[in-house]
Order: C-alpha cells, then structure tokens, then sequence
C-alpha cells in the first residue's frame, strides 16, 4: 500500500553506500600509510576500486531518483543547489589556507631559505610557457562550459553535446600537461617551503581539476541518454558551478604561485 507523501521534501531510503564509502576511505588511508612506510600499493590499489565502484552506484541511485522516480522536487532541487553553494564556499577556504601558506612564506622569507625567495637553489617555472598555456586551456573550457549551459537553456541539444565535450578533453589536456610539468619540474615537494607550497597548491588543484572533469563527463554521458531539460538540469548545473570555481582558483595560482612568486 502507497502512502501519501504531504510534503515537498525527499526522504532518502536506507543505503549501504554512506558507511561502504566511509571504510573505503579508512582503507584508502591505511593503504596510503602502508604504501609510504613499506611500498606497497595492493591495499591502496584495492580501496580505489573499492571507492569508484560505490561512486557509480551511488550516483546511480541518484539519477534514479531525480530523472525516473521524480523525487527531486522545487524543494529538494533548492536544497541541492545550497548545498552545493556551501561546499564550493568550503573548498574555498580550504584553498585560502594554501595562499596564507605561500604569502606567509614568500612576503617575509625567514633566515633558514636564505631570505630571499624563491629559496636559493630553486629554479622555478617560466609563466609564460606550459603554466600560461595551461591557463588558457581553463579559461577556454569556462567559455565552453558556459557555451553548454546557455545550449541547454535554448534547448540546443547537439550543439550542448558538442561544447560539453570540448569540455571535458580540455579538462583532460590540462592534466596531462600538469603531469608532465611535474615529470619535468626542477625541484620536488622536499625542496624548502617552496616546493612544498607550491605541490600542495598546484597538486590539489589538479585533484579537483580531474574531480570537474570526471563530474562533466558523467553530465555528457547522462545528457547523451536525455536526462536534462531546460528546466531539470540541477547536475549539470552543479558540474558547471565547480567547474567554474576551478577555472577561478587555478587564476589566482598562476598570478601568484607561477608569475607573482617567481
């Protein structure tokens, strides 16, 4: 027997992936620890399938909701859009603390790197190469992104499908060329306060570069099965907001950490 539902709320039904998720990432984390202090990678290498496997059914489960079961009303797709807005907010403070880190170091350079900066003996990157096309290739795939979004709002399927996935190689182009700027760096992340602020702040980003990537990605094979309209597309909406945020913070790294810092 249904029971009648007399609010416009979403109340999720019992699922294993918030706990199976959480030991993956316990896992995860002992596997780290086990691959630094005795080099091995068969627990780290078996949490991250363990991880991917839960993400996919997981999001599966939600699209289901949202696309089939129509669980996600005006009230829940409000929800959704605060609680992204909040997490963006979150992540960016958390890339706050890498900047304060950076100018902390690199305004006052203290005795121990020679008080000067960049530390003597650390030859840095030249902006204008790699870092600077790499900055172009963000600041394109924003347009392009963008390009997407105003398609669906005009319910310009092909050309979304198109633009989103000039989106997406762009995401992948951009970490290519990070691994091999790392592949090629100078310096390591043992190299004094600079190689740490800079791997720290560059390699997270990069995280969440492939993070944007992987969520546009989903978006282009959901919009393929016709999961959007110009009215339900809160995913992609979402995709696009952190997408966005990426290309902002990936700025304010190349002004400050490749050109500024230099």
């Amino acid at each position: 027997m249904l029971m009648k539902q007399n609010h416009p709320y979403h109340l999720v039904e019992i699922s294993p992936w918030p706990i199976m998720s959480a030991l993956s990432m316990m896992m995860l984390l002992t596997g780290l620890i086990k691959f630094f202090q005795q080099s091995s990678m068969m627990m780290m290498m078996m949490s991250t399938l363990l991880i991917i496997m839960i993400m996919i059914q997981w999001w599966r489960d939600i699209v289901r909701e949202g696309t089939y079961q129509g669980m996600h009303t005006k009230m829940v797709i409000k929800g959704l859009r605060w609680g992204m807005i909040m997490f963006i907010i979150s992540e960016v403070f958390f890339f706050i603390s890498f900047f304060w880190s950076f100018f902390h170091s690199s305004l006052s350079p203290s005795t121990q790197i020679g008080s000067m900066w960049p530390p003597m003996g650390i030859m840095p990157f030249n902006p204008m190469q790699i870092p600077l096309l790499n900055t172009i290739i963000l600041l394109t795939s924003g347009v392009t992104v963008t390009w997407a979004h105003h398609s669906m709002l005009n319910n310009n399927f092909k050309e979304m499908n198109q633009s989103l996935m000039i989106t997406v190689i762009m995401g992948m182009y951009f970490t290519m060329l990070q691994v091999y700027e790392y592949i090629e760096a100078p310096f390591t992340i043992n190299d004094s306060v600079y190689g740490s602020s800079f791997f720290m702040a560059t390699g997270f980003h990069g995280i969440h570069v492939i993070i944007g990537t992987t969520f546009l990605f989903v978006c282009l094979k959901r919009q393929m099965k016709k999961h959007f309209s110009k009215k339900h597309h809160v995913g992609f909406e979402a995709a696009a907001w952190y997408w966005h945020f990426v290309d902002i913070v990936w700025l304010f790294l190349y002004m400050s950490i490749y050109w500024w810092g230099n």
